[in-house]
């Protein structure tokens, strides 16, 4: 039972995820404030594992929104003291950096969902991209195409494999998606690119198939 004029949990969590978001937007002007936001910060995740270790085998879900929470505030609080010190402010900071790229880097075959990405760097989903558009200077998409045609062009250079195999492997739904993506970043079909470099094998004999594919 608890004691008169203490916040349930849930309505507990809510202001805590209140303040996950002013956190997010708020830039201390100077040392005192900063200062008061460092503290607010602390005992607001003092609160947040107190809650989690007292409500773990009462409310797991609780226990688990608590932690949630916590690991969100700080990183928040990480990511700004990370501004203070000379990171780039308004872009993601170099552990989220290296996160999404790693996993860019080894997902490229799958579908790679916002969702996902933005769970990698502890953000949600609208805050990640706008941070993403700030450090790459690219939309989330539009940089996961580039790595696809890249890696695309590193297998068209070093194997034989045919295009509708190669853009299975780099995550293109079929050959003319990688056809149309790839006309559109080099000018050209990716059977005339991999042609003029004198790529040997099967592909050779098909070019005239895949650019007609292509150009469907």
């Amino acid at each position: 039972m608890r004691a008169p004029g203490s916040i349930a949990p849930p309505e507990r969590l809510a202001q805590f995820r209140r303040l996950e978001l002013r956190l997010q937007t708020i830039v201390p002007e100077t040392s005192f404030a900063a200062d008061q936001q460092f503290h607010l910060v602390v005992s607001s995740l003092a609160e947040l594992l107190e809650t989690a270790r007292r409500e773990l085998e009462r409310d797991r879900e609780v226990a688990k929104a608590s932690l949630i929470v916590a690991s969100r505030i700080l990183h928040a609080e990480i990511e700004r003291c990370s501004g203070a010190n000379g990171c780039p402010r308004g872009g993601l900071v170099a552990w989220q950096i290296a996160r999404v790229r790693a996993y860019i880097d080894n997902q490229l075959h799958r579908t790679i969902h916002i969702r996902d990405l933005s769970a990698v760097a502890c953000r949600s989903p609208a805050h990640f991209c706008r941070k993403f558009k700030s450090t790459f200077g690219e939309s989330p998409h539009a940089y996961v195409v580039r790595k696809r045609l890249e890696k695309a062009c590193h297998l068209m250079m070093t194997n034989s494999a045919s295009l509708s195999e190669i853009a299975l492997s780099v995550g293109f739904s079929d050959q003319a998606h990688l056809c149309r993506l790839f006309r559109q970043a080099f000018g050209q079909s990716p059977a005339n690119w991999r042609r003029e470099r004198g790529i040997p094998g099967e592909v050779t004999l098909r070019t005239g198939a895949d650019e007609n594919f292509g150009a469907a």
